[in-house]
Protein backbone atom coordinates (compact mmCIF):
# COMPACT_ATOMS: atom_id res chain seq x y z
CA UNK A 1 0.00 0.00 0.00
CA UNK A 2 1.08 3.32 -0.93
CA UNK A 3 0.94 5.92 2.40
CA UNK A 4 1.40 9.60 1.98
CA UNK A 5 4.76 10.77 3.57
CA UNK A 6 5.00 12.57 6.60
CA UNK A 7 7.26 14.94 7.63
CA UNK A 8 6.75 16.93 11.07
CA UNK A 9 9.01 19.96 12.85
CA UNK A 10 9.23 19.57 16.53
CA UNK A 11 10.65 23.29 17.61
CA UNK A 12 10.47 21.98 21.26
CA UNK A 13 10.95 24.95 23.51
CA UNK A 14 12.14 27.16 20.90
CA UNK A 15 11.47 30.35 18.85
CA UNK A 16 9.71 33.25 20.29
CA UNK A 17 6.55 34.09 18.60
CA UNK A 18 8.37 36.88 16.07
CA UNK A 19 10.89 34.09 15.79
CA UNK A 20 8.48 31.17 15.06
CA UNK A 21 6.54 33.93 12.31
CA UNK A 22 9.24 34.18 10.63
CA UNK A 23 10.33 30.48 10.18
CA UNK A 24 6.62 29.37 9.39
CA UNK A 25 6.58 32.41 6.88
CA UNK A 26 9.24 30.66 4.87
CA UNK A 27 8.19 27.03 5.00
CA UNK A 28 4.46 27.76 3.62
CA UNK A 29 6.12 29.96 1.03
CA UNK A 30 8.48 26.99 -0.07
CA UNK A 31 6.09 24.01 0.78
CA UNK A 32 4.54 22.03 -2.16
CA UNK A 33 2.15 19.14 -1.59
CA UNK A 34 4.25 16.82 -3.91
CA UNK A 35 7.55 16.07 -4.29
CA UNK A 36 8.56 14.16 -7.65
CA UNK A 37 5.12 13.04 -8.13
CA UNK A 38 4.99 11.31 -4.72
CA UNK A 39 2.70 13.25 -1.76
CA UNK A 40 4.16 14.66 1.20
CA UNK A 41 1.96 16.20 4.16
CA UNK A 42 4.27 19.02 6.33
CA UNK A 43 3.10 20.02 9.73
CA UNK A 44 4.85 21.96 12.37
CA UNK A 45 4.56 21.94 16.02
CA UNK A 46 5.83 25.31 17.65
CA UNK A 47 5.46 26.09 21.60
CA UNK A 48 2.12 26.77 22.99
CA UNK A 49 2.48 30.42 22.82
CA UNK A 50 2.96 30.99 19.68
CA UNK A 51 0.37 27.95 18.01
CA UNK A 52 -2.19 30.47 17.41
CA UNK A 53 -0.19 32.97 15.47
CA UNK A 54 1.16 30.51 13.55
CA UNK A 55 -1.74 28.64 13.08
CA UNK A 56 -3.66 32.16 11.56
CA UNK A 57 -0.23 32.59 9.41
CA UNK A 58 -0.55 28.62 8.44
CA UNK A 59 -4.18 29.35 7.06
CA UNK A 60 -4.58 28.19 3.05
CA UNK A 61 -1.43 26.59 3.12
CA UNK A 62 -0.75 23.02 3.16
CA UNK A 63 1.47 23.10 6.20
CA UNK A 64 -0.58 21.68 9.05
CA UNK A 65 -0.11 23.20 12.90
CA UNK A 66 0.59 20.68 15.64
CA UNK A 67 1.05 20.69 19.14
CA UNK A 68 3.84 19.30 21.45
CA UNK A 69 1.59 17.87 23.93
CA UNK A 70 -1.26 17.91 25.91
CA UNK A 71 -4.16 16.84 28.96
CA UNK A 72 -6.76 14.55 28.69
CA UNK A 73 -9.32 16.31 30.53
CA UNK A 74 -11.62 18.57 28.41
CA UNK A 75 -11.58 21.73 31.28
CA UNK A 76 -10.93 22.06 35.10
CA UNK A 77 -8.75 23.14 37.51
CA UNK A 78 -5.60 21.50 35.97
CA UNK A 79 -3.35 24.54 36.37
CA UNK A 80 -0.54 24.64 33.97
CA UNK A 81 -2.46 22.24 30.97
CA UNK A 82 -3.84 22.77 28.12
CA UNK A 83 -6.62 20.91 26.68
CA UNK A 84 -7.17 18.61 22.94
CA UNK A 85 -10.31 21.09 22.81
CA UNK A 86 -8.25 24.37 22.99
CA UNK A 87 -5.83 23.02 20.49
CA UNK A 88 -7.90 22.04 18.21
CA UNK A 89 -10.06 25.57 18.49
CA UNK A 90 -6.63 27.04 17.31
CA UNK A 91 -6.27 24.80 14.39
CA UNK A 92 -4.24 21.97 15.18
CA UNK A 93 -4.55 18.94 13.58
CA UNK A 94 -1.58 16.65 14.73
CA UNK A 95 -0.47 16.47 18.64
CA UNK A 96 2.47 14.77 19.71
CA UNK A 97 2.52 12.43 22.46
CA UNK A 98 4.91 10.13 24.51
CA UNK A 99 7.76 12.07 23.43
CA UNK A 100 11.08 10.56 25.09
CA UNK A 101 11.73 14.14 26.72
CA UNK A 102 8.06 14.09 28.09
CA UNK A 103 8.80 10.85 29.53
CA UNK A 104 12.39 10.32 31.00
CA UNK A 105 11.79 14.82 32.05
CA UNK A 106 8.47 14.30 33.17
CA UNK A 107 7.37 11.28 33.92
CA UNK A 108 5.11 10.72 31.35
CA UNK A 109 3.38 7.06 31.25
CA UNK A 110 2.49 4.78 28.89
CA UNK A 111 -1.07 4.82 30.64
CA UNK A 112 -0.94 9.23 30.19
CA UNK A 113 -0.30 8.39 26.21
CA UNK A 114 -2.83 6.28 26.23
CA UNK A 115 -5.35 8.64 27.52
CA UNK A 116 -3.85 11.92 25.50
CA UNK A 117 -4.15 10.21 22.28
CA UNK A 118 -8.17 9.12 22.78
CA UNK A 119 -8.80 12.54 23.86
CA UNK A 120 -6.86 13.94 20.76
CA UNK A 121 -8.94 11.75 18.15
CA UNK A 122 -11.94 12.33 20.43
CA UNK A 123 -11.08 16.06 19.74
CA UNK A 124 -11.27 15.68 16.11
CA UNK A 125 -7.27 15.48 15.72
CA UNK A 126 -4.43 12.92 15.17
CA UNK A 127 -2.01 11.90 17.76
CA UNK A 128 2.22 11.19 16.77
CA UNK A 129 2.60 8.80 19.15
CA UNK A 130 6.09 7.93 20.49
CA UNK A 131 8.04 4.84 21.20
CA UNK A 132 11.67 4.19 21.36
CA UNK A 133 14.15 2.54 23.67
CA UNK A 134 17.23 3.83 25.33
CA UNK A 135 21.03 2.76 24.74
CA UNK A 136 20.68 0.76 27.74
CA UNK A 137 17.58 -1.25 26.55
CA UNK A 138 18.95 -1.74 22.99
CA UNK A 139 22.50 -2.96 24.35
CA UNK A 140 20.72 -5.55 26.95
CA UNK A 141 18.61 -6.56 24.23
CA UNK A 142 15.38 -5.33 25.51
CA UNK A 143 14.31 -3.21 22.57
CA UNK A 144 11.92 -5.05 21.13
CA UNK A 145 10.38 -6.05 24.76
CA UNK A 146 10.06 -2.32 25.44
CA UNK A 147 8.70 -1.37 22.19
CA UNK A 148 6.35 -3.69 22.46
CA UNK A 149 5.23 -2.91 26.02
CA UNK A 150 5.03 0.97 24.78
CA UNK A 151 2.30 -0.28 22.21
CA UNK A 152 0.41 -2.88 24.28
CA UNK A 153 -0.75 0.19 26.95
CA UNK A 154 -0.39 3.09 24.87
CA UNK A 155 -2.42 2.10 22.29
CA UNK A 156 -4.97 0.29 24.83
CA UNK A 157 -8.52 0.38 23.48
CA UNK A 158 -8.11 1.35 20.43
CA UNK A 159 -10.14 0.23 17.14
CA UNK A 160 -9.23 0.26 13.98
CA UNK A 161 -10.93 3.65 12.77
CA UNK A 162 -9.02 4.91 15.88
CA UNK A 163 -5.36 3.30 14.44
CA UNK A 164 -6.54 4.94 10.96
CA UNK A 165 -6.40 8.37 12.29
CA UNK A 166 -2.87 7.86 14.12
CA UNK A 167 0.38 8.44 13.57
CA UNK A 168 3.42 6.22 15.17
CA UNK A 169 6.77 7.75 15.59
CA UNK A 170 10.20 5.61 16.33
CA UNK A 171 12.28 7.64 18.46
CA UNK A 172 15.49 5.69 19.35
CA UNK A 173 16.04 7.43 22.73
CA UNK A 174 19.75 7.25 22.24
CA UNK A 175 19.66 9.07 18.90
CA UNK A 176 17.91 12.08 19.85
CA UNK A 177 19.77 15.33 20.28
CA UNK A 178 23.05 13.15 20.18
CA UNK A 179 23.94 13.62 16.50
CA UNK A 180 23.89 9.18 16.04
CA UNK A 181 21.42 8.34 13.94
CA UNK A 182 19.41 4.67 13.88
CA UNK A 183 21.21 3.12 10.45
CA UNK A 184 18.71 2.37 7.85
CA UNK A 185 18.33 -1.43 8.27
CA UNK A 186 18.01 -0.61 11.94
CA UNK A 187 15.26 2.04 11.56
CA UNK A 188 13.47 -0.63 9.24
CA UNK A 189 13.51 -3.37 11.87
CA UNK A 190 12.00 -1.43 14.29
CA UNK A 191 9.43 -0.08 11.95
CA UNK A 192 8.54 -3.61 10.51
CA UNK A 193 8.56 -5.07 14.23
CA UNK A 194 5.98 -2.04 14.83
CA UNK A 195 3.33 -2.42 11.87
CA UNK A 196 3.71 -6.38 12.51
CA UNK A 197 2.23 -5.66 15.98
CA UNK A 198 -0.35 -3.33 14.87
CA UNK A 199 -1.27 -5.82 12.12
CA UNK A 200 -1.86 -8.50 15.09
CA UNK A 201 -3.77 -6.33 16.89
CA UNK A 202 -5.97 -4.35 14.69
CA UNK A 203 -5.73 -6.32 10.93
CA UNK A 204 -5.18 -4.58 7.42
CA UNK A 205 -5.50 -1.16 9.26
CA UNK A 206 -1.51 -1.83 9.78
CA UNK A 207 -0.76 -1.32 6.34
CA UNK A 208 -1.82 2.73 6.14
CA UNK A 209 -0.72 3.94 9.19
CA UNK A 210 2.21 5.91 8.95
CA UNK A 211 5.27 5.43 11.03
CA UNK A 212 7.80 7.81 11.39
CA UNK A 213 11.44 8.28 12.40
CA UNK A 214 12.58 10.83 14.81
CA UNK A 215 16.42 10.27 16.03
CA UNK A 216 18.91 13.23 14.74
CA UNK A 217 17.19 13.44 11.03
CA UNK A 218 19.25 15.86 8.97
CA UNK A 219 19.16 16.82 5.17
CA UNK A 220 21.79 14.16 4.54
CA UNK A 221 20.55 10.90 5.96
CA UNK A 222 16.56 11.22 5.07
CA UNK A 223 16.98 9.94 2.05
CA UNK A 224 18.13 6.76 3.10
CA UNK A 225 15.31 6.70 5.80
CA UNK A 226 12.95 7.39 3.47
CA UNK A 227 13.87 4.59 1.01
CA UNK A 228 13.28 2.07 3.74
CA UNK A 229 9.45 0.44 3.09
CA UNK A 230 8.13 0.91 6.19
CA UNK A 231 9.70 4.58 6.65
CA UNK A 232 7.01 6.92 6.23
CA UNK A 233 8.19 10.42 7.14
CA UNK A 234 10.09 11.88 9.88
CA UNK A 235 9.82 13.66 13.37
CA UNK A 236 12.80 16.13 13.26
CA UNK A 237 13.87 18.27 16.26
CA UNK A 238 16.74 20.82 15.55
CA UNK A 239 17.01 20.43 11.84
CA UNK A 240 13.63 21.68 12.10
CA UNK A 241 14.49 25.33 13.73
CA UNK A 242 16.40 26.44 10.30
CA UNK A 243 13.96 26.67 7.44
CA UNK A 244 16.77 25.70 4.85
CA UNK A 245 17.61 22.84 6.60
CA UNK A 246 13.89 21.29 7.02
CA UNK A 247 12.87 22.07 3.75
CA UNK A 248 15.84 19.86 2.51
CA UNK A 249 14.50 17.37 4.59
CA UNK A 250 10.68 17.90 2.90
CA UNK A 251 12.84 17.41 -0.57
CA UNK A 252 14.25 14.04 0.50
CA UNK A 253 13.81 12.93 -2.88
CA UNK A 254 16.48 15.43 -4.34
CA UNK A 255 19.01 14.22 -1.35
CA UNK A 256 21.56 11.34 -1.66
CA UNK A 257 20.41 8.11 0.07
CA UNK A 258 22.92 7.55 2.62
CA UNK A 259 23.12 4.65 5.51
Amino acid sequence: MSRSALIVGNWKMYKTVAEGLDLATAIKNATAPTVRGREISVAIAPPFTSLYPIGKRLEGSTVALAAQDCFWESQGAFTGEVSTAMLADVGCRFVIVGHSERRQLFGETDAAVNLKSKAILKAGMSPIICVGETEKERDAGEMRGRIMAQLAEGLFGFTSEMMARSVIAYEPVWAIGTGRVATTEQAQEVHALIRQYLHAQLGEVAQSVRILYGGSVKPNNIAGLMAQPDVDGALVGGASLRAEEFLQIVRFHEAPATS
